[in-house]
């Protein structure tokens, strides 16, 4: 059985535990378990990143809604409930108490997971990227609900910076009028994805210790939103920036061809990237995911442990 939190989210007993004694936790989405990868490479996938974070010292809160309830730390047999599981709803922020209404199967995206881990009280988050603002949104309005969420919500999100079929550039304008800091791990460029620079700088380059501080300092100043700590994935399995950005523009291409548009236009783009490279995109993409579960780890454990100092 889980604990309850305000009667409608329910959260492991080991996450509560730790959150309890003050022990770091880090949450995980679900939407790459249902929306990402094939069965049965998605529950291997769930699997390893949850082991690499307990290898750090760090305890795992996997994030989804099982048949109308929002879970906060799935146990192994959830997730592979989940992993297998048919027409699992991708829920945004808009789409949580609609799904738990209807009692649907839901895997959270990086807006929903950032809110149910701050109700949990979890201040980090790890995900692959963050969605942001695509291209042409000046025509289309597409705006991802990420930004939205990190603009109001305290919470860390680990990621190897934005997906590199958005428009990067207009993606951190956004975030910097809404006051959402971006900082590097350990580097002066905001990765994209699969390659380890965009071109464009980060607001900053920490080391771990440091942004832990830096997220102490943010939100006991009384600032409300999140940060976004880009990790770049690591040099051996980034993809060449001639090469990826090759393939990106055939595949906006093909989805332009199709009218492809709205909540459909990522997971196409993604489909028809990995399809175009011959997987190379997929093996970056779990590369840059396992890479960002260690070190969000420990910058879990150093933002827990800078707390009990200053505490």
């Amino acid at each position: 059985m889980c604990r309850l939190k305000n009667s409608w989210i329910e959260i492991s007993p080991e996450v509560s535990a730790a959150l309890q004694a003050g022990r770091p936790v880090v949450a995980l989405e679900s939407t790459i378990i249902s929306h990402g990868l094939p069965w049965p490479e998605n529950l291997e996938m769930a699997r390893q990143t949850e082991r690499l974070i307990r290898e750090q010292g760090v305890v795992p809160a996997t994030i989804a809604i099982l048949a109308g309830r929002p879970v906060v730390g799935l146990n192994d047999g959830q997730i592979e409930q989940l992993a297998k599981q048919r027409d699992v709803a991708k829920v945004s922020r808009r789409d949580i108490g609609l799904i738990m209404a209807t009692g649907r199967f839901g895997a959270t995206t990086v807006a929903s997971t950032m809110l149910l881990a701050q109700v949990a009280g979890i201040r980090v988050f790890v995900t692959g990227g963050i969605g942001g603002v695509h291209r042409h949104a000046q025509q289309t309005m597409d705006v991802s609900a990420d930004l939205q969420e990190l603009a109001r919500t305290p919470v860390a999100v680990v990621c190897a910076g934005a997906k590199s079929i958005l428009d990067i550039g207009l993606t951190l304008e956004y975030l910097e009028t809404q006051g959402v800091p971006v900082v590097g791990l350990d580097t002066d460029d905001f990765p994209a994805f699969y390659t380890r620079s965009s071109g464009f700088p980060v607001d900053a380059r920490l080391t771990i210790q440091q942004a832990a501080t830096a997220m102490h300092a943010h939100w006991e100043l009384g600032l409300t939103n999140g940060l976004v700590v880009a990790n770049p994935i690591p040099a051996d399995q980034a993809l060449e920036e001639s090469y990826i950005n090759g393939i990106i523009e055939e595949a906006l291409r093909a989805a332009d061809d199709q009218g492809i548009k709205g909540k459909a236009i990522t997971p196409f783009l993604l489909a028809r990237i990995k399809e175009l490279s011959g997987g190379r995109s997929l093996a970056a993409n779990l590369a840059l995911v396992y890479h960002n579960a260690i070190q969000g780890a420990r910058l879990a454990a150093a933002y827990a442990a800078e707390g009990v100092r200053s505490g």
